[in-house]
């Protein structure tokens, strides 16, 4: 299995590697032979190469975190993210505005080979109906300018979960085009509901009806470690000419609602 997923003698950077989804990537990473340099706001306990503090709600923490690593990288796994309790602008940084800092720092450090993998989610499964404005939100370039439109539109951004991983998608098809012609790939996957520590969040405000319909057709949650092996393969050898892709990571569930045979109206909590 190493050989096919070809991570011996890899260099990695992945985000989130404290707990969750993120933990259970850095871990099967290990198990693959990579060089992992893990990078949280809470230290990660697994024997990485390297652990390296970062803010995403900062881009000068950002900096200092990317310098420190500095060598070749091939491979990136954005995997932090936060959830809707907490404030919309901090999940904002996170999911998205400094996830991409991050990406355009760690690019320099990569050569054609290399690949990209971002965690969104299907709570971004809105995406196909905002396309204009997600657009218009890409083009914002700069961190800082990026949240000060987030301010300026805080009735489009709302809690900031949704918004967050719509953006991570279409980023994800938009960078595509454009990483390809240098030889590097980037993806995504689409989680359904995963336990991890995080769910407790997603408990608290979301009706338990709605996570229990984003769980069919399948009737479960998802494991990180069930998370972490499409990750882990989508920035392999393996995926060579996977690339701008969305990655249903969700039992069966978009493809129930394609076809008619989820309803939608079940994620309304009505």
């Amino acid at each position: 299995m190493s050989d096919f997923l070809s991570y011996k003698n890899k260099r990695v950077l992945i985000t989130g590697c404290f707990s969750g989804m993120g933990e259970a990537t850095a871990r099967l990473l290990l198990q693959q032979g990579a060089e992992v340099h893990g990078l949280d706001y809470k230290e990660c306990k697994l024997p990485l190469a390297s652990f390296t503090s970062v803010d995403l709600r900062d881009p000068a923490s950002i900096d200092a975190a990317v310098a420190r690593i500095g060598g070749k990288v091939d491979a990136l796994f954005n995997c932090a993210g936060l959830p809707q309790t907490f404030p919309a602008m901090d999940v904002m940084k996170v999911n998205f505005a400094g996830t991409r800092h991050l990406t355009e720092k760690v690019l320099p450090l990569m050569s054609a080979g290399g690949a990209i993998v971002s965690i969104s989610s299907n709570g971004g499964l809105g995406w196909s109906r905002r396309i204009p404005v997600l657009m218009g939100a890409l083009q914002v370039q700069g961190f800082e300018a990026f949240m000060k439109w987030c301010e300026e539109n805080a009735e489009t951004v709302r809690e900031g979960y949704a918004f967050s991983k719509e953006l991570v998608i279409v980023w994800t098809m938009l960078l595509s085009q454009k990483l390809i012609k240098q030889g590097i790939r980037i993806n995504c996957t689409m989680p359904g509901p995963t336990q991890t520590p995080m769910m407790s969040h997603f408990e608290s405000a979301t009706k338990a009806s709605v996570l229990e319909a984003a769980a069919q057709p399948i009737n479960r949650r998802s494991t990180p470690e069930e998370q972490a092996g499409p990750l882990v393969f989508l920035n392999s050898d393996a995926a060579s000419y996977v690339n701008g892709v969305c990655f249903y990571a969700d039992g069966g569930f978009m493809a129930g609602l394609a076809t008619g045979q989820i309803d939608p109206r079940s994620l309304m909590g009505g």
